[in-house]
């Protein structure tokens, strides 16, 4: 079973506890995902972009290798305490467009390296905009997704070889775990728990016809809307959920509390013994922090 091989790091980024800190006391924390469609010639705003841009609002998972906690989860869970990234989390459809989109702008190198279920690589800009008065701040996250299926911990797959190696690299050993859940940490456990973390009903959405699909087109045997399914094992279910990490490589933090003093933060992933590149900028740990004009 393939583990994470983190490199040697030890700090959170500079904006994951006031990210969070805004995020997690909302009931239903939604944000809004940006994709680049690519799009036949006649349709492209130009030979030079060979593509549009698509958005649609998207639920915040959390954090990958933080699962959230959730009594109602019969899923078998990875050990605590060993792992946590700053990688945002959201589900989706594999038959959506977003995933799709997720592949079909990735890099040549990554495409080929995305044959089977789990791969992608796309660019994505996620915006999450916190309208409580005493926040008021918009967060954009600019990087790339990646989509996880079952077969991530594959050993076959060139896919799952990828995506294990690019969140590996942005994941944290924080700890050796406590050792009572489950032997050693698996992506595809992780996975099966974000599954586990939704409610049966939504676990049924990915029984549901294709997504975007005229309702007039006659359902495959097993498909339908409101099932739900207790099995988080289900072949259908299954076969149609995807975890979507992003990995970022900039965050545009705009604290508008204050209406004649807005401010505003860039943070830029430099790596590990980066250095900075922005005049004005501070780095910390991996990123670099720089105070802009709103």
């Amino acid at each position: 079973m393939p583990t994470p091989t983190p490199p040697p790091q030890t700090a959170a980024a500079p904006w994951r506890a006031p990210f969070l800190t805004h995020l997690t006391p909302l009931p239903t924390p939604t944000f809004t995902l940006a994709t680049l469609h690519p799009a036949p010639q006649p349709e492209s705003p130009s030979p030079a972009l060979p593509c549009l841009p698509r958005a649609r609002t998207c639920v915040f998972r959390g954090l990958w290798a933080s699962l959230p906690a959730n009594t109602h989860n019969p899923a078998p869970r990875n050990p605590q305490g060993v792992y946590e990234s700053d990688l945002p989390v959201f589900t989706t459809d594999a038959r959506s467009d977003k995933a799709t989109e997720v592949f079909d702008s990735a890099a040549a190198g990554d495409v080929e390296a995305s044959g089977g279920m789990t791969g992608g690589g796309g660019p994505v800009e996620a915006v999450f905009w916190v309208e409580d008065p005493e926040v008021r701040t918009q967060w954009r996250v600019r990087g790339h997704a990646w989509v996880l299926a079952g077969d991530v911990d594959d050993e076959g797959s060139e896919g799952a070889r990828k995506v294990r190696e690019v969140l590996g690299a942005r994941m944290r050993r924080v700890g050796d775990g406590d050792g009572k859940e489950g032997e050693g940490w698996s992506f595809a456990r992780e996975v099966t728990g974000h599954f586990g973390n939704l409610s049966p009903l939504m676990r049924g959405s990915f029984k549901a016809p294709p997504p975007g699909t005229p309702v007039a087109y006659h359902t495959e045997k097993g498909e339908g809307l409101g099932l739900r399914v207790d099995d988080l094992e289900d072949e259908a279910a299954r076969r149609n959920f995807r975890v979507v990490v992003i990995v970022p490589d900039e965050v545009d933090q705009v604290d508008l509390r204050d209406e004649l003093r807005p401010r505003r933060w860039l943070y830029v992933y430099r790596g590990v013994d980066g250095e900075s590149k922005l005049p004005g900028g501070e780095v910390i740990g991996e990123w670099e922090k720089v105070e802009v004009w709103p």
